[in-house]
């Protein structure tokens, strides 16, 4: 069961609870590992992956707040930035995301996740990565934007990662944990997940100390900055959730563990390798990974699994976070043999 501070949180039902988890037929044994998929991507289509787990319980502090527009932001290809459009669209909400390009002058084509924005009804911002860096004063400015011609706006922060939104990987941990095999119910099971913005990272840290699953051991693969910044990211966001809600957690910084080796040429930009490991896991098992997340988390564990005591267990799940649509801009270098 969840602990009893997720459970008393207010939350609106917007994804397909539980999520299946699902053995891998054959890239596990490829790998050399006994390969569980724990399928976040089938939380719904609109809404898929593990964003829709964290705005759950965002927007019901949002409609407790009497919000009428969500602000957010993220990459130009942001899960998080399209779930959230959805999610205020299904809620009767508006949205406002800001983008992030090379160039705000010369937006690129909409495709793929932004498309989706802008189908959903979401106003796009385009900003540059050195606007980015100051996302939180954008997005502060933006809501006051907003209350300044009558709206309530409601921000987001990136991914959706706060104390708040990170309740939503503590109540799957123990989701989780009720669907596993007997014979991985003693001893030790690796957690692989990719880390984006720290929030995932966060839940999984808080939820198996909550919950005292002793044997599992979560393992994060960066997707664009480094193991330092992310562990102290989720380390903070763990702290944030313990002084909110004491009887939760800590969780100290030298206790997370991290890995930026797959990260390759930066956010959203995919290597030959992590391509060719996505049609691996397609065509082996029917599984749709994507370059930007989940595709490098399973380039980093292909590579963990090949180093000797590489990994905490070969008996791992991995946290599929979804991401499909993040395919479809790399369709060019996706479509060889």
């Amino acid at each position: 069961m969840a602990p009893l501070s997720v459970n008393r949180v207010p939350r609106v039902a917007l994804a397909c609870l539980p999520t299946p988890l699902e053995r891998s037929p054959r890239l596990g044994r490829e790998l050399g590992l006994e390969l569980l998929y724990k399928r976040d991507d089938l939380t719904g289509l609109e809404l898929s992956g593990n964003k829709a787990r964290k705005l759950e319980y965002l927007l019901a502090e949002a409609e407790e707040t009497q919000a009428d527009t969500l602000v957010t932001c993220g990459g130009v290809q942001s899960n998080h930035c399209r779930a959230t459009a959805f999610a205020a669209a299904k809620r009767g909400l508006s949205a406002v995301v800001l983008l992030r390009v090379t160039d705000p002058s010369r937006p690129p084509p909409l495709e793929a996740n932004a498309l989706l924005d802008r189908l959903a009804g979401a106003q796009i911002r385009w900003v540059s990565h050195d606007e980015y860096r100051r996302r939180g004063e954008l997005m502060r400015s933006a809501a006051d934007e907003l209350r300044a011609a009558g709206r309530r706006p409601y921000v987001i922060p990136e991914g959706g990662s706060s104390e708040l939104g990170s309740l939503g990987y503590v109540a799957a941990v123990a989701e989780l944990r009720a669907q596993l095999p007997d014979a991985w119910r003693s001893g030790p099971v690796t957690i692989a997940y990719a880390a984006g913005s720290g929030g995932t990272g966060a839940g999984i840290e808080l939820g198996v100390r909550a919950t005292g699953w002793e044997g599992a051991r979560p393992l994060g693969f960066a997707v664009c900055n480094d193991a330092h910044y992310f562990r102290e990211t989720i380390a903070r966001i763990c702290a944030d959730a313990h002084r909110r809600w004491p009887e939760l957690p800590a969780v100290p910084a030298e206790e997370i563990s991290l890995d930026d080796g797959s990260i390759g040429p930066g956010y959203a930009l995919a290597t030959d390798d992590g391509l060719a490991l996505i049609r691996r896991a397609a065509r082996l098992d029917g599984v749709l990974l994507d370059p930007v997340y989940t595709g490098k988390a399973m380039l980093g564990l292909a590579r963990r699994a090949s180093e000797p005591g590489g990994l905490p267990s070969s008996r791992v799940v991995f946290l599929h976070t979804g991401g499909a649509f993040g395919l479809f801009p790399f369709a060019q270098r996706l479509a060889g043999p």
